[in-house]
Order: C-alpha cells, then sequence, then structure tokens
C-alpha cells in the first residue's frame, strides 16, 4: 500500500494520498488545498485517483476538494452529517481569514460500514462523530485514517457547532481503541501515532484499552 503525507493550507492540515500498488488506483484523503503540490505528487506517483473523501467537512480538510475533483474527475464522498458545514465552506474560509472556494458536488455519501474500493485495497468507513457530526475514519489493512478526532497524544477540539466532547471520546473509545493495537493512526494534523500508543498513555483519554 502507498501512503503519502501533504500538510496543506494555513493551518497544515494532513493530506493522504492513499494507493494500490499493483493497480495505481488510489483516493485521496482531505485535500485542504495546495492542490498543485497534491496533483504533482499524484502524478510522481503515478496514481490514478477514483475517490476524493473528506474525514470531516472543516475548510482545511476540504477547501480544495472541488478543484482536485474537477482535474481528476474522482468521485467525491463524505457522510451527509456534516452537509450543514460543507455548505458553509466558503464562510468557514472567510471567517479564519483564508481565500474561500466553492463545495464540490457530492456523488455519495457513506455511513457506518461501508466499504470503498481502490484498486485490490478497500477502505471501512468508522463513523466517529465529536469534533463533528460526520466525522468519519478510514480503516485499510492496518492503518486508519482519522480526521481531528484523535491526535498523537492529544483528541479533537469540540467547541465548533456540532462538537461534542462526550461524543468524541465514546467515537474513540468504541470505534477507534477497539482496533488491533498495532493500527497505525494518521490523524489530520501532526505526526502519525497507534492505537497501542494511545490506548495506553494518551492523558485526554480516561480508562486506557477503551474500555467505556
Amino acid at each position: 500500500m502507498i501512503i503519502e503525507k501533504i500538510p496543506v493550507g494555513d493551518i497544515q492540515a494532513n493530506c493522504y494520498i492513499v494507493g494500490c500498488e499493483k493497480t495505481k488506483e488510489g483516493i485521496v484523503i482531505d485535500p485542504g488545498g495546495e492542490i498543485d503540490k497534491i496533483e504533482g505528487l499524484i502524478k510522481k506517483l503515478g496514481l490514478s485517483i477514483k475517490i476524493i473523501i473528506i474525514t470531516h467537512a472543516h475548510f482545511d480538510h476540504a477547501l480544495g476538494a472541488r478543484t482536485l475533483k474537477e482535474r481528476t474527475g474522482a468521485l467525491f464522498i463524505m457522510h451527509k452529517e456534516d452537509l450543514f458545514l460543507l455548505k458553509n465552506l466558503a464562510e468557514q474560509a472567510q471567517f479564519f481569514g483564508v481565500k474561500p472556494a466553492s463545495a464540490p458536488d457530492i456523488d455519495r455519501f457513506v455511513e457506518e460500514g461501508d466499504e470503498i474500493s481502490f484498486g485490490e485495497l478497500k477502505a471501512r468507513v468508522l463513523h466517529t462523530p465529536g469534533h463533528s457530526p460526520g466525522g468519519i475514519s478510514l480503516l485499510v489493512d492496518n492503518s486508519v485514517f482519522v480526521g481531528d478526532t484523535l491526535f498523537a497524544g492529544s483528541v479533537g477540539r469540540t467547541d465548533f457547532t456540532g462538537g461534542s466532547h462526550e461524543t468524541l471520546i465514546e467515537s474513540i473509545k468504541s470505534k477507534l481503541l477497539t482496533l488491533d493495537p498495532k493500527t497505525e493512526v494518521y490523524p489530520g494534523h501532526g505526526p502519525k501515532t497507534s492505537i497501542e500508543a494511545e490506548s495506553s498513555g494518551n492523558p485526554f483519554l480516561e480508562n486506557p484499552g477503551g474500555i467505556l
């Protein structure tokens, strides 16, 4: 499996390019900006992008999705509970002093348990609300892309519209900490970590090991 991380935009959100080594089909997760840079790496890797998916619809993770969709012809998918945020994408950007962009057309909504196929790989959708109502994580083999739900040594903020700290912690414990401890965690900002490391050492999580 090919995994490439590109921090993009003023807030340096992590965009991920994930591809099948055999078929060269791939997906892009959270294209928040700097689409020329993302597209350049896609071409360098020799990938054909089939799907663009956002873990949630905050501007720093979704602002470049329309441009990338237009350039690649890929389908754009997300969870329907974040539709209200996507509709306000330009307003979100303006509030933070970032040049706005219009939202892409949505090709498909995904829900808990859905699978997204690309090449010989499948990404399983885990609905992990809390940072936002429609927040999702994507499990591909032994790697999980968690957006702003979980970070190395921290958790996502919940003071935005639709956020809930209680819901976030429940999502982490019931959907993420129950994964194989060796699962690598790719967050929306900062370095990667592992389920084992966060289960045993994340100070924001009560009851290490994911026990509710």
